[in-house]
């Protein structure tokens, strides 16, 4: 799958249901099945270390990713195997290895040997507020606010790799100039490489959960700079042009071929035709729009209207 930020990405989730210590509104998974904060083997360790033994035995698969992505539908770190899993990506391929976690387990010592090793952590603190916390991310009554936040200062300052520390916006939830400043001073604390800012780019779980205005955006995006110039600020949801036509790749082959790939990369989020088609290579959004179709009309998917774009999703 091709990111946004890590370019072609091997994805790898390790839960089949969303397992989260969060309910967070902007969430594109959907609701969360197990809200919990108990670490235990959710998926059998072994079943995923052994279909990634297949996927790296292929001679080459190194032409097809940049980086692994370790991520759940859910919180990864939740997974009592996780170290298993990265150590034996460690000791298995050259690629680099990312992890996409929410930070809230980082106050555990464990964990934080866990994941120590890897080359990338994107962890996310939405809000530095207790109300704002509630508000947009949902917890488990069993997370502390400060106990997150110390957690994340504590592994920052641990953690030799790259941290790029992603903050998601929900207009008139986190985006007030009192949330600002409060996650200033956290970040004031930690080590960041980078400052990641977002909003509600894809189908949120809570229709309330509205993405910023451009203009709100670009404010934040100056304060973040002005405030730590020395730090790389992303704005990743700006410049997403208002119609993407994907490209127009010669298609590689048909995209009947590629269908069992498609619906799995849909069962982790919503995509665009034009998503599928940068992914796939299938001759352009059309061609993907016409081939999705007889899904659509049968019920296996649906189509969902988020801005100017509708995005595919499996319906439940």
């Amino acid at each position: 799958m091709n990111s946004r930020r890590l370019g072609r990405s091997l994805g790898v989730d390790l839960f089949t249901e969303k397992i989260c210590n969060l309910n967070c509104i902007y969430c594109e998974v959907g609701p969360t099945a197990r809200l919990t904060c108990e670490r235990r083997e959710y998926t059998p360790t072994d079943e995923i270390i052994a279909e990634l033994e297949r996927y790296f035995s292929r001679p080459d698969y190194r032409k097809n990713i940049d980086v692994v992505t370790v991520t759940a539908s859910g919180e990864p770190t939740l997974h009592a195997g996780l170290g298993r899993i990265l150590s034996f990506l460690r000791d298995r391929i050259n690629t680099r290895v990312a992890l996409l976690t929410n930070g809230t387990t980082l106050d555990d010592a464990g964990v934080r040997r866990e994941i120590r090793d890897v080359e990338i952590v994107i962890p996310s603190l939405d809000a530095a507020l207790p109300e704002s916390f509630r508000r947009i991310d949902r917890p488990a009554t069993c997370l502390d606010l400060k106990r997150i936040i110390e957690g994340l200062v504590i592994f920052s300052r641990e953690f030799d790799g790259q941290l790029w520390l992603e903050i998601l916006f929900a207009q008139g939830i986190n985006d007030s100039d009192r949330d600002l400043q409060a996650l200033a001073e956290v970040i004031e604390r930690m080590r960041v490489d980078r400052i990641q800012i977002n909003t509600v780019a894809r189908p949120p779980l809570e229709s309330f959960a509205r993405p910023l205005s451009q203009e709100r955006l670009r404010e934040i995006d100056r304060f973040f700079k002005t405030r730590f110039a020395d730090i790389p600020v992303d704005l990743l949801a700006q410049g997403a042009p208002t119609t993407d036509n994907g490209g127009e790749h010669p298609a590689e082959e048909p995209v009947a071929e590629r269908m069992t790939e498609i619906i799995e990369m849909l069962r982790r989020r919503p995509c665009t035709a034009a998503d599928i088609n940068k992914t796939f290579r299938l001759g352009g959004p059309e061609k993907v729009e016409q081939s999705l179709a007889p899904l659509v009309r049968a019920g296996q998917l649906s189509l969902r209207q988020h801005g100017d774009r509708k995005y595919y999703q499996i319906r439940d």
